[in-house]
């Protein structure tokens, strides 16, 4: 079995101000794609079996110029319903909320369209897609790519290594990076995080 992949999608005018960007398709900035280009050498250094990706802009266009081939949207992949807290900082919540965290109080209700999601919903998500990463591996050899968002790929990250969604929390991920998921004696671990190329960690 190869190792998983996590790619967070290159900046965009969103992430750079800290806007909560969930189910508003907001392009990469020309920085953002700048980022995923540098991806490139190392994706080419490895082989890909499958590569998946969340069906909004900024990661399809991350996954076309990080030249990944046969690329299949899968909807499970969009990042977190922020809903009533969609577009809004962290500080800007905060001042209604004192104290307020993500990963564990979650979001105020939004609207019909994205309602908002709890901790444990994104957890079921992120399991639903690992599921699929398992069946990829079953069926492919190489490695599997998932190029998704943030906060989403930090929760899956938790559930691969069997902790609660909430343990999200515990792994930073900036944009236009490179993460490793692999395993140590049949267990699951980080093999890299965070990575850019030159950085230290590159896979």
């Amino acid at each position: 079995m190869g190792d998983l992949f996590l790619v967070r999608h290159g900046e965009t005018e969103w992430s750079r101000s800290g806007r909560h960007t969930g189910l508003t398709d907001v392009p990469l900035t020309e920085h953002g794609r700048e980022q995923a280009r540098g991806l490139v050498p190392l994706i080419r250094s490895h082989r890909i079996g499958a590569a998946f990706v969340s069906p909004f802009q900024r990661a399809r266009e991350t996954a076309e110029l990080i030249g990944l081939h046969g690329v299949r949207i899968d909807p499970d992949l969009h990042e977190w319903d922020y809903g009533g807290y969609e577009g809004i900082t962290t500080p800007e919540i905060q001042r209604d909320r004192p104290g307020w965290f993500l990963f564990t109080d979650g979001v105020a209700p939004g609207p019909p369209e994205h309602p908002g999601e709890t901790p444990e919903q994104v957890g079921e998500r992120a399991d639903r897609v690992l599921g699929k990463v398992d069946a990829a591996f079953a069926d492919t050899e190489g490695c599997v790519v998932l190029v998704a968002h943030g906060h989403f790929l930090r929760v899956l990250t938790a559930r691969h290594l069997g902790l609660p969604p909430s343990a999200g929390a515990l792994f930073q991920l900036a944009t236009g990076t490179l993460c490793r998921l692999g395993t140590e004696h049949g267990r699951p671990v980080i093999a890299a995080w965070n990575v850019r190329p030159g950085l230290p960690g590159t896979p």
